[in-house]
């Protein structure tokens, strides 16, 4: 499995961004998607999965109400809308893959590089 991560970037607090995910190297029939996203000093955190057949979603407290995980299976893409970003939203963020919705939740058995996210307050 290849997960490509992109659209991380410099965002004022209060704004908007968008991830996306490219994902390849298998049909990812009942897999689910997401991410997870890591500060320094910190253990990954998971952020948001949504499973690729049904497309039923799970959010992390913190950002459930502000982000918005989708997916394009046509495209085999998987986007994490970002809004009302807070500075403690800064993180590298990681597009992650699991076989099951538990295994993308507590321990992702694929991983993208990170794209970094930079909230300024």
């Amino acid at each position: 499995v290849q997960l490509q991560a992109s659209g991380g970037g410099l965002v004022q607090a209060g704004g908007s961004l968008r991830l996306s995910c490219a994902a390849s190297g298998r049909t990812f029939t009942n897999w689910a998607l997401g991410w997870f996203r890591q500060t320094p000093g910190k253990e990954r955190e998971f952020v948001a999965t949504i499973t690729w057949n049904l497309g039923t979603t799970y959010y992390a407290d913190s950002v459930k109400g502000r982000f918005t995980i989708s997916r394009d299976r046509a495209k085999n893409m998987v986007y994490l809308e970002m809004e009302r970003l807070e500075p403690e939203d800064t993180a590298v963020y990681y597009c992650i893959a699991g076989r099951t919705v538990t295994i993308a939740h507590n321990s992702p058995g694929s991983w993208g590089q990170g794209t970094l996210v930079t909230v300024s307050s």
